[in-house]
C-alpha cells in the first residue's frame, strides 16, 4: 500500500507561483511512478504531468507545458509540481497519484492507470 499526501495549495494571483509536494509512505513508493491530475469544478479530472520511477522521464499535458516542472527526491519520498505563470484557468483540486510499473522508464498519462492517490489540495488562481 501507499499513502499520499498533498500540499502547497493556496491562492494566488494570476502571473504567480505554487509548489505542490506530495509525501508518499509505503515500502513501495520509490518503486512507483508518479503523476499529478486537477478537476476543476463540473469538468472530469484531467492530468497535468508524470514522473517516471527513476525520475529521468517526464510527460505534461500541453495546456502546462513550459510553465510546471515535475521532480521527485525519491530520499525524502515526495513528488513536487513546481507551478509558474499561473493562471486563472489552472484553477483546480490537484492530486497525485501513484502507479507501481514494470519499467524504470514507464509512464502514465491516463488516471485510470493508476493505483494510489492522495486527497488533492486546493489551487485558485485569481486574475
Amino acid at each position: 500500500q501507499v499513502q499520499l499526501v498533498e500540499s502547497g495549495g493556496g491562492l494566488v494571483q494570476a502571473g504567480g507561483s505554487l509548489r505542490l509536494s506530495c509525501a508518499g509512505s509505503g515500502r513501495t513508493f520509490s518503486n512507483c511512478a508518479m503523476g499529478w491530475f486537477r478537476q476543476a469544478p463540473g469538468k472530469e479530472r484531467d492530468f497535468v504531468a508524470a514522473i517516471s520511477r527513476g525520475g529521468r522521464r517526464t510527460s505534461y499535458a500541453d495546456s502546462v507545458k513550459g510553465r510546471f516542472t515535475v521532480s521527485r527526491d525519491s530520499a525524502k519520498n515526495a513528488v513536487y509540481l513546481q507551478m509558474n505563470s499561473l493562471k486563472p484557468e489552472d484553477t483546480a483540486v490537484y492530486y497525485c497519484a501513484a502507479v507501481s510499473p514494470p519499467y524504470d522508464s514507464s509512464l502514465y498519462v491516463r488516471s485510470n492507470d493508476y493505483q494510489y492517490w492522495g486527497q488533492g489540495t486546493q489551487v485558485t488562481v485569481s486574475s
